[in-house]
């Protein structure tokens, strides 16, 4: 698979090391014995910005890889993109 630059590859680093961050907080208030409603809050908004990440990825991916594909005649990467997205929508 060959590597390369996305346009928003910075953001997208910097939304994860969040994501990350806010996943260890959640794990510190289970360790914490933090309010139950209070961690399923924290889990509900660690899922909305996964998924937020995850479609600021598959745009990128669209708008670049799938352009560039297709400039190629590369037939494979819309069966790819369709595969990504099965697995990104369950």
């Amino acid at each position: 698979m060959k590597s390369h630059k996305h346009p928003q590859q910075k953001q997208v680093i910097n939304r994860m090391a969040r994501i990350v961050g806010h996943a260890e907080a959640i794990k510190k208030m289970c360790e914490e014995e933090k309010e139950c409603s209070e961690i399923l809050i924290q889990i509900a908004a660690v899922k909305s910005a996964l998924n937020n990440v995850g479609k600021l990825i598959l745009k990128n991916h669209i708008n670049h890889c799938i352009v560039e594909a297709v400039e190629a005649r590369d037939e494979t990467a819309l069966e790819k993109l369709e595969e990504a997205i099965d697995k990104f929508m369950k």
